[in-house]
């Protein structure tokens, strides 16, 4: 089957009865690209009209013509085949001795042509002949598809693998890893689509961590500035660390389409909330129409610190809105709320491209991205602003990322496992109420139903989670559970481990990555083991203390907390005191911690802790190994998922002092009965019967 990739093109007519002919040829295989590629040369950057990529041709690049009126287009063919042919002998894989491997062709590709045209073979006007046209195409080197696939994805530099000088084991850790991250190089189609196909309009990017979200976006915004070069394009985020790696990306990604670099007037990366010491959308949008701007100290005093009140009062402040942007990126929009992709999408010239990426479950259930249709409300004649199609023949408003190219099933299924508390002894933490979007995501039910009430289970397969990422390794080995008697054990342990992984394991310190589970605290907490790590000549450093925006450094262990982390990957990630995320108020918050942390490992996973609630929590593990990393259970019902959220859920300041207080009052009296200094008949009859009531419910 070929899969088309819609990119934006100036020739729809032609380009759509293109599309007719390779959506009715069920018997060939490949990539049809419209508007894309965008070729670079020292004459400047020209536009693929259409191409072919397919292991039986090659690469067939289409000059598209609308008109009716017949022209000599060779020169135009010939140009076309001379940039292709430079760009592609770059790279080496492609080559044999200076030979490059590729069968290329070009053809012009003119439907309102009438004329037959025998004399010009590479002229084609109509379905019949491109038949006859694809006929006399033959690929022989067609091992080379998926080298030459990444070479048109432009993602080889982007995704550029390190030299990996030190590895000189077959089998080490350090040489698992180089191969795992050559063979995650090529962009699936999902994610080839997501990035080429952009919507005059809204448009919605979802998938699980790991399945690509951050690189497809910047290599959007490549893709949208090298084509419109005059577009002003912001891409925002919640995480500050990914600055740094959206300004490599879309670096690299624009150099392979225009052999130059990005012009960064045209393209803003910021955060989302901002200062004017760093700029960020709400500050640049306050600034703009000249209200009131909060930063993180007045918004704490006047709303709690809360994101989403200062977003509600600029979207009540402001009565007419000014355009800023002609497209707007959010990553990680699972953290941001309705208010700010609503100030996003008004700040916006018209035809309002915004497209956001979010993760279906790295929140969870409790804060699950609301459908469109609420975030963005309705218009004067009560109709939806915004509502998400995927029509034929038009670039898809709704795309979703199945695979994850990052964690393995084991890990995966685990970081679920324990983030919903699936096999926690005292029941489920949270549940989304869409059951649709385990399969979104590359879940499928083994048995059972997903329904209300019924028992299920669910499993990932080959085709959402690649066994590359799992055969490497054993299971033993891709993920531990390490309980130990107290914090120094625990210290000891993972500072020898690093410096195994590093002496023995050839991994490189950027390869590391320590995920502390309390933000509060993780300065602290994490001092002793980089000290120990610094006296064996092992550099560390504490992501953010230094520079805000930089997350990894070279040669260099990142110890980080969790806010930090999101949005970043390592190899090898230890996720300490483990137990912090075991129980307690806000318990939904602190499972999506313990989930987001074991998420980081793109290779194996250590989660450490002491105490009575880590070898609980390693009993949850010891169960999904058990079940063969697959989810078994009750589906809950609408009632018991709102009691879940309820019991489990978010706090602000005063509700936290209010249960503290409420909880010591109460111990306070339990105590004083049991000393026989206060009876239960002291206390008035209403409360009595009262106080029955709630704990036989």
């Amino acid at each position: 089957m070929i899969t088309i990739i819609r990119g934006s093109s100036n020739k729809p007519i032609s380009s759509q009865h293109l599309v007719d002919y390779f959506e009715q040829r069920s018997d060939l295989e490949g990539i049809l690209y419209l508007g894309y590629p965008i070729i670079g040369s020292v004459d400047g950057s020209i536009n693929i009209d259409a191409m072919l990529v397919s292991p039986s041709f090659g690469m067939i690049i289409f000059d598209l013509v609308e008109g009716i009126n017949f022209e000599d287009r060779t020169e135009i063919r010939d140009d076309l085949y001379t940039k292709i042919y430079s760009k592609l002998i770059d790279y080496k894989s492609l080559s044999v001795r200076r030979k490059l491997q590729v069968k290329i062709s070009v053809a012009t590709y003119a439907s309102g042509w009438s004329t037959r045209l025998e004399d010009e073979p590479e002229v084609v006007t109509s379905h019949e002949a491109l038949d006859t046209y694809l006929s006399d195409i033959t690929w022989q080197n067609n091992e080379y598809y998926r080298v030459l696939l990444q070479a048109i994805q432009a993602v080889t530099n982007i995704k550029s693998t390190p030299k990996r000088e030190n590895v000189t084991k077959p089998n080490s850790k350090g040489a698992i890893l180089k191969s795992l991250e050559d063979s995650i190089a090529n962009l699936d189609s999902n994610q080839s689509a997501a990035v080429i196909e952009t919507s005059d309009s809204v448009q919605r990017i979802r998938g699980l961590a790991g399945s690509g979200k951050t690189i497809v976006l910047a290599l959007k915004v490549a893709y949208l500035h090298s084509k419109n070069p005059e577009w002003n394009i912001a891409v925002t985020f919640n995480t500050r660390s990914l600055k740094k790696q959206f300004e490599d990306l879309i670096t690299r990604f624009t150099y392979e389409h225009k052999r130059d670099k990005p012009d960064w007037d045209k393209i803003k990366i910021m955060q989302g909330w901002g200062s004017p010491s760093n700029k960020g959308i709400y500050y640049e949008v306050c600034k703009q129409h000249d209200i009131e701007y909060f930063d993180y100290t007045a918004a704490k005093n006047a709303y709690e610190g809360s994101f989403a009140a200062v977003c509600r009062k600029a979207l009540s402040d402001i009565q007419k809105f000014i355009p800023m942007y002609d497209v707007i990126l959010i990553d990680e929009a699972q953290d941001f709320s309705r208010e700010f992709l609503t100030l996003c999408y008004e700040i916006l010239t018209p035809p309002k491209r915004l497209i956001f990426a979010y993760d279906e479950l790295q929140t969870l259930s409790r804060n699950s991205m609301p459908p469109t249709e609420e975030i963005f409300g309705c218009d004067e004649r009560d109709r939806p602003r915004v509502v998400l199609r995927n029509e034929r023949n038009k670039p898809k408003q709704d795309i979703i990322l199945r695979v994850c190219y990052r964690n393995s099933r084991p890990v995966l299924a685990t970081a679920h496992a324990l983030g919903f508390g699936v096999y926690r002894e005292d029941g489920m933490v949270q549940m989304f109420g869409d059951k649709s979007l385990w399969l979104d995501v590359g879940y499928q039910v083994i048995d059972g139903a997903l329904n209300d009430g019924e028992k299920v289970k669910l499993g990932r397969n080959a085709d959402s989670s690649p066994e590359f990422l799992e055969n490497h390794s054993p299971i033993d080995d891709l993920i531990q559970f390490k309980c130990f008697e107290d914090v120094h054990r625990q210290e000891e342990w993972i500072v020898q481990e690093i410096y195994k992984n590093l002496t023995q394991d050839e991994l490189r310190p950027q390869d590391i990555m320590v995920v502390h589970t309390d933000p509060l605290t993780t300065q602290d907490a994490v001092g002793n083991m980089r000290r120990r790590l610094f006296e064996m000549g092992i550099n560390t450093h504490l992501a953010g203390a230094a520079n805000p925006d930089l997350f990894n450094k070279d040669d260099s262990v990142t110890f980080t907390g969790i806010y930090r982390a999101k949005g970043n990957e390592a190899g090898m990630v230890y996720v300490i005191n483990a137990q912090n995320c075991y129980s307690g108020m806000e318990l939904s918050k602190k499972r999506n911690i313990l989930f987001t942390a074991i998420t980081r490992s793109k290779g194996w996973v250590r989660v450490t802790g002491y105490g009575e609630d880590m070898l609980k929590l390693t009993r949850e593990y010891q169960e999904t190994k058990d079940r063969n990393f697959e989810l078994h259970f009750t589906y809950p019902t609408a009632d018991m998922r709102k009691k879940m959220n309820i019991i489990h859920r978010d706090m602000t300041r005063d509700e936290k002092r209010f249960v503290e207080s409420s909880i010591e009052n109460l111990t306070e009296i339990v105590k004083a009965i049991r000393r026989k200094e206060i009876y239960l008949e002291d206390l008035p009859q209403e409360l009595r019967e009262a106080l029955k009531v709630i704990f036989d419910e």
